[in-house]
C-alpha cells in the first residue's frame, strides 16, 4: 500500500505508522492517573489531553462519548463497537494526515501539540484492558503437531477432536500483565522421576519454564448467558489484537494435566503487549490462514472469509549478561482457527462474553526448527540444546532471562502496522518454607 504521509517526523521503520493507530494506557509525570492513548511514531498522542482541548471539535460522533478517554482501562470506549473505532481511529489519521482536511486541530496547534504529545519512552504502560475472563485456544496447528509428536508419536500426535474445534482451556485473568512486568519462577508440584515407582512428586521451582509466542483478541460486545455468537456476528465482536506470551512450566504441566488439563503451569503469567491493534487496521493483511482437512459443522463455517491475518513474528531471548539471541520466527497465518471462530466456539454452549474478555491463539510455530513458537518444540522437551550468542546454550528459560516478542504487518517501510514488543524478565522463585 502506498504509505500516508503526516505532518509528523515519524521514522520509516516504525511499527506505529500513520496506517495503524493503535491503542493503549499510559501514565505520564504530568498525569500518573492511567489514561487512553494511541501510539504514533515514537510519540504517545495522550487522548484525555487531547478530549479535554477540544481535540474532537471536528468529530460530532463522538462528543457525547468524550469521557471514554478520560477511563483507566479501554473498556469503555471498546464498547463504543467496531463503527464507532473505525470513525475514531480513521479520525487521528486525518487529524495527523500531511495536508489533511483538519490542520488547525493539532498540526497548527502548538499549544495542544506541546501538551498531547509523549515520547514513549516518557510513558509508563499499563494493561490496557479490564480483563474479565481469559481463554487460552491451542489453534497452532504445527504447535499441536509438534507437542504431539513428541508425546504420543506421530501417528497420534493430534487427538481426532483438533481439527474439528478450537481446543481450549480456561485461563486465569489475574495473572495477565503488561509487557515490561517481571515473572516470578513458579513453584509447584513435579516428578524428578517420571519412570520411579511409585510415583512421589516434590515441591519445587519449575525447572522447565518456557514460553509460548501467540496473539491475544480483545472482545468489545457482551453477549446475554445461553445466546450463542454467530460466526457471521463474531467479527463486530472483537475490538483489537495485542501480542501475547503464554508463560508455561512444563514439568509442573506434566505431572498436573491429566485428567483435566492446565492449572498451575499456565496460572502464574501471562504477558500481553501493551498497544491493541484494532481490527479494522489489521484488514488490508487479511489471510486465509492455514487449510483445514476436516469438514467444520456449519456453526464454525466462514464460507471463506479471510479472518486470519499476515503478521510476522518474532521472539527473542537475552541473558542476564545482555547478550540476545533470536530464538524464532514465525507467521500469524500458522493458525488453523480463527478469532471469530473461537468466539463462535467458545459461546456455541451458551456461555456469555463481556467487554474486555480476553481470547489467546495458542502457540503459533511453523514446520521449520527456526518457527518453533516455544523452548518445548525447539528443545524436544529438554532433549536438544539451544545455542545463544555469545556461547551459553538453553534447553529452558533461567533466572534472569528476558524473551521479547514482537510482531508486524507489511514490508514497505513508511506503512508498517505492528505491535512493538512484548517482554518479561525471569525472577527467581520464591523460596517457600513450610517447617
Amino acid at each position: 500500500m502506498a504509505p500516508l504521509r503526516s505532518w509528523l517526523s515519524i521514522e520509516p521503520t516504525s511499527h506505529f505508522s500513520l496506517h495503524n493507530i493503535p491503542f493503549g494506557i499510559i501514565s505520564t509525570a504530568a498525569n500518573p492517573t492511567p489514561h487512553p492513548a494511541v501510539a504514533i511514531g515514537d510519540h504517545a498522542l495522550d487522548l484525555l489531553v487531547f478530549t479535554q482541548q477540544n481535540g474532537f471539535a471536528a468529530l460530532s460522533m463522538i462528543q457525547p462519548h468524550q469521557a471514554v478517554f478520560s477511563q483507566p482501562t479501554l473498556n469503555a470506549f471498546a464498547a463504543l463497537g467496531r463503527p464507532m473505532h473505525r470513525v475514531v481511529r480513521e479520525y487521528m489519521q486525518s487529524v495527523l494526515l500531511a495536508d489533511g482536511p483538519f490542520p488547525d486541530i493539532l498540526e497548527r496547534n502548538e499549544t495542544l501539540r506541546r501538551a498531547a504529545f509523549v515520547s514513549l519512552e516518557d510513558c509508563k504502560m499499563h494493561l490496557p484492558m479490564q480483563i474479565g475472563d481469559y481463554t487460552d485456544f491451542y489453534a497452532g496447528l504445527h504447535h499441536a503437531y509438534n507437542v504431539g509428536t513428541l508425546f504420543r508419536g506421530p501417528q497420534n500426535a493430534l487427538q481426532p477432536n483438533y481439527k474439528h474445534l478450537p481446543v481450549g482451556y480456561h485461563g486465569r485473568a489475574s495473572s495477565v500483565v503488561v509487557s515490561g512486568t517481571p515473572i516470578r519462577r513458579p513453584n509447584g508440584q513435579i516428578l524428578l522421576d517420571p519412570s520411579a515407582e511409585p510415583k512421589q512428586p516434590v515441591l519445587s521451582p519449575s525447572r522447565k519454564l518456557d514460553i509460548e509466542l501467540e496473539l491475544g483478541c480483545f472482545v468489545c460486545k457482551p453477549s446475554a448467558l445461553g445466546n450463542p455468537v454467530r460466526i457471521d456476528d463474531a467479527p463486530d465482536c472483537l475490538f483489537g489484537v495485542v501480542l501475547m506470551n503464554d508463560w508455561s512450566a512444563r514439568d509442573i504441566q506434566a505431572w498436573e494435566y491429566v485428567p483435566l488439563g492446565p492449572f498451575n503451569s499456565k496460572n502464574f503469567g501471562t504477558s500481553i503487549g501493551p498497544w491493541v491493534v484494532l481490527m479494522d487496521a489489521l484488514e488490508p493483511f487479511a489471510s486465509s490462514g492455514m487449510q483445514n482437512s476436516a469438514k467444520v459443522l456449519p456453526y464454525l463455517d466462514e464460507k471463506d472469509q479471510k479472518s486470519h491475518y499476515a503478521i510476522d513474528l518474532s521472539v527473542s531471548l537475552t541473558t542476564a549478561g545482555g547478550k540476545a539471541s533470536t530464538l524464532a520466527r514465525t507467521s500469524a497465518k500458522n493458525l488453523l482457527f480463527s478469532f471469530p471462530q473461537m468466539l463462535a466456539h467458545h459461546s456455541i454452549g451458551g456461555c456469555p462474553f463481556n467487554v474486555g474478555d480476553l481470547m489467546g491463539s495458542g502457540t503459533i510455530s511453523g514446520d521449520s526448527k527456526l518457527e518453533k513458537g516455544c523452548l518445548l518444540e525447539q528443545t524436544e522437551n529438554g532433549k536438544v540444546d539451544i545455542e545463544l550468542e555469545g556461547g551459553e546454550k538453553r534447553r529452558f528459560l533461567e533466572d534472569g532471562d528476558t524473551v521479547t516478542m514482537t510482531g508486524v504487518c507489511g514490508g514497505e517501510e513508511g506503512s508498517l502496522v505492528g505491535f512493538g514488543e512484548c517482554s518479561g524478565r525471569i525472577e527467581g522463585a520464591m523460596i517457600l518454607d513450610f517447617s
